[in-house]
């Protein structure tokens, strides 16, 4: 719409929301976007939301070290009862982690789900790069964390529990177990 108008416009002003990193690619080759990400909800934030859902529930450290505060996981760990089972095998069918995508990647992908930023690597393949860009499963080059660079909270430098590097993250630590689970059936066959 904004390179093809359909008529003529005297200023336009334009917010997209996206957590897809082709998305992010895409719209950030232009000059005219300014980009700031904004990551999942503040562990504060996200306790409030976790509060306000009714019935019986696991802890709240459980739910945010799988969500890492993402609150559509959240909605969806509480539509199918809180089985991580399920939102996992939803996961692998989705982004299309299959054995033959792991197999393909194998190498590289134990090495991300240990640290992220193994993919920051030179050596890393740019097509698995792009691979798992394109499913959402990362987010590759991380922007610093300077609160000028983000809306809300920046995520933090680093943390491995949340699946989080300086310069790749996994979209969510359910994201990073998707993974891990095909890679785990794959070796026990």
């Amino acid at each position: 719409m904004i390179e093809y108008l359909p008529r003529k416009y005297e200023k336009i002003v334009a917010i997209t929301a996206t957590s897809e990193g082709l998305s992010r690619r895409e719209i950030g080759r232009h000059l005219w976007a300014w980009l700031m990400p904004m990551w999942n909800m503040s562990k504060e934030g996200f306790k409030e939301l976790y509060d306000k859902l009714p019935g019986s529930k696991p802890s709240f450290e459980d739910i945010w070290f799988l969500t890492g505060g993402n609150p559509r996981l959240l909605s969806l760990l509480y539509q199918v009862g809180w089985n991580v089972d399920v939102v996992v095998d939803k996961l692998l069918k989705e982004k299309e982690i299959t054995p033959t995508f792991i197999s393909r990647w194998r190498k590289w992908l134990e090495l991300a789900v240990e640290d992220p930023d193994n993919l920051w690597s030179p050596e890393a393949p740019e097509e698995l790069i792009n691979e798992l860009d394109g499913k959402n499963l990362i987010i590759y080059n991380m922007y610093g964390r300077d609160y000028a660079f983000w809306i809300d909270e920046p995520p933090p430098e680093k943390d491995s529990e949340l699946g989080i590097g300086k310069y790749v993250a996994w979209q969510t630590p359910i994201h990073r177990e998707a993974v891990k689970k095909v890679i785990k059936e794959m070796t026990s066959h």
